[in-house]
């Protein structure tokens, strides 16, 4: 049984309460910690915390300081390299004026001679996207701001895409959702997991991966605006989607922990979008390619 939690205790934090990213600490070591009275890093001095000896306190302490360093100079790859890749959600709260949501569109779906057509950039703030023979170098540049990524299976498949478009290492804390909403039982594609959660596509619903490339080669051969703006709305909105399904992974994450009711993060707004789907041109590849339509 968890001790109780002082007002003053509570953080409203999970990394502050979090102790899987100290050496020799793993998750069920950090369980019993929490049930011993070290709810936070607060905690970690309290003499009372019963089972926990003097030469382990005395470690925590040591990593405690360190970690309130290390978030100070904002930097979340300190608790990445540590913690276990399942636990990179707990990242979020404390970093999440730094976080940019990266997703890739690319010439076909992912086999030798692909090259990424359109990248959306989105910072819970401000929309950018980036398209090949306009402005895609610029993501080599914007990207550094941010030190840490998330991204839906941007672990096999956005980030060795862009590492070799740009050269980037790229090494920056990942949250990789593929992986978080999957430890939830929600597997398949994004727009599964969207689903799952009730994330509603609108007028981008007929809208995939292959018919991403349709659009762009759409876009190369007639010069098509509307077919490259049917395009960055549908990157864009995976995007967009990625906030609102990490909040939704980190509420579901925080309900599991004795402390969770005061951690609870509130639904996202989305933001005003910059491009539509148009629709005569979804419909007219969809015809053109007999493609039947998602009900």
């Amino acid at each position: 049984m968890v001790a109780a939690v002082s007002g003053s205790q509570q953080c409203r934090a999970m990394l502050r309460q979090t102790f899987c990213h100290v050496p020799g600490v793993g998750i069920k070591a950090e369980e019993r910690l929490w049930a011993s009275g070290v709810v936070s890093w607060d905690a970690v001095g309290d003499s009372a915390a019963a089972g926990v000896t003097a030469r382990k306190r005395e470690s925590l302490a040591r990593h405690v300081e360190e970690s309130r360093r290390q978030l100070a100079e904002n930097n979340p790859a300190f608790f990445a390299e540590t913690m276990p890749a399942a636990e990179h959600w707990r990242l979020f709260r404390e970093f999440r004026d730094s976080v940019a949501y990266v997703d890739i569109e690319t010439s076909g779906l992912g086999g030798y001679g692909d090259h990424i057509t359109t990248i959306a950039l989105y910072d819970g703030r401000t929309i950018r996207h980036y398209v090949h023979g306009q402005n895609l170098a610029d993501f080599k540049r914007d990207i550094r701001a941010y030190p840490l990524l998330v991204t839906y299976n941007g672990k096999t498949f956005d980030l060795p895409f862009l590492r070799a478009a740009f050269g980037l290492a790229l090494d920056q804390a990942h949250i990789d959702l593929r992986y978080v909403l999957a430890g939830l039982g929600y597997k398949g594609g994004l727009k599964a997991c969207e689903r799952s959660l009730g994330l509603d596509r609108g007028d981008l619903a007929e809208v995939d991966g292959y018919f991403a490339v349709l659009l762009w080669n759409e876009y190369k051969r007639r010069q098509n605006v509307q077919a490259l703006e049917t395009l960055l709305a549908y990157n864009i909105r995976d995007v967009v989607n990625l906030e609102a399904l990490l909040v939704q992974a980190y509420n579901r994450k925080v309900a599991a922990v004795p402390f969770g009711a005061e951690l609870v993060l509130p639904p996202v707004v989305a933001p005003a979008e910059p491009f539509k789907a148009h629709e005569p041109t979804v419909r007219r590849l969809k015809g053109g390619y007999g493609l039947g339509f998602q009900r």
